[in-house]
């Protein structure tokens, strides 16, 4: 029998369990927990899902038919039920992964960040920082405090889509964050210890989003883990400096 006729050789539940099973056990084998694991897959499936979605609901509705206006009519209203379905679908998938927005704990509060949201948000601010300047890294303990921080001011649900909000960011204030890190960050006359610290630091970005973003709420959690506040200060500062 040719492929043909067995039709599309997709993968079947039985064939993505395995592949999912077999991820597990070897991100098991370098150390990762298995929740942090699960919760890496869910996002990818959740994400696979949501970027399908994307890219069906920008060209399902556009295409022309030939077969009549009342044919035309009911493609489109069937297209749009499956594009909805499919939607359905995904935010599911998510759920699974992040529970309800504003569910996460007693009275609301945002649970802190665990090691793999941390590390995630590493692999998200790093490429941004280098398209700007080059690595002068603080501490990398120091590194994981502040993104925790940071972290702790988002609900699960949008620590899930961080990447693409600090993406967003970056493209936003361009000429900004150029101009910044060209006077107060590596390679500049600043130093490196001081209240200018965070921009020789991958994670000054990530701050900065949160600073225009939630500043109360960034300088609460800030607080709460004992960071120094001329940090946040000279950043902002800096931030506001004229062009």
């Amino acid at each position: 029998m040719s492929a043909a006729d067995e039709g599309r050789q997709w993968p079947d539940e039985a064939s993505v369990d395995n592949a999912r099973t077999t991820l597990l056990q070897l991100l098991a084998r370098t150390g990762v927990p298995s929740g942090d694991a699960r919760q890496l897959i869910g996002l990818l499936e959740a994400g696979a899902l949501a970027l399908a979605h994307e890219e069906l609901s920008g060209g399902a509705r556009s295409a022309q038919g030939d077969k009549g206006e009342a044919y035309e009519a009911g493609r489109l209203d069937g297209a749009g039920g499956l594009l909805e379905e499919l939607g359905a679908i995904a935010e599911r998938t998510l759920l699974r992964v992040v529970g309800e927005d504003g569910q996460q704990g007693p009275a609301g509060e945002r649970p802190r960040a665990g090691r793999m949201e941390v590390e995630r948000a590493r692999v998200a601010v790093t490429p941004l920082y280098l398209s700007f300047t080059a690595v002068s890294e603080l501490d990398p303990e120091v590194t994981d405090e502040v993104l925790t921080a940071v972290l702790g001011t988002m609900s699960l649900r949008q620590r899930a889509r961080y990447a693409g909000r600090l993406t967003e960011f970056a493209a936003a204030h361009r000429a900004r964050l150029e101009r910044l890190f060209a006077a107060y960050g590596p390679g500049s006359a600043i130093r490196v210890h001081g209240r200018y610290s965070l921009l020789h630091s991958a994670t000054s970005i990530a701050v900065l989003e949160r600073l225009v973003a939630a500043p109360q709420e960034l300088r609460e959690e800030w607080d709460a883990a004992e960071l120094p506040p001329a940090w946040l200060d000279g950043l902002m500062t800096a931030w506001n400096a004229p062009a």
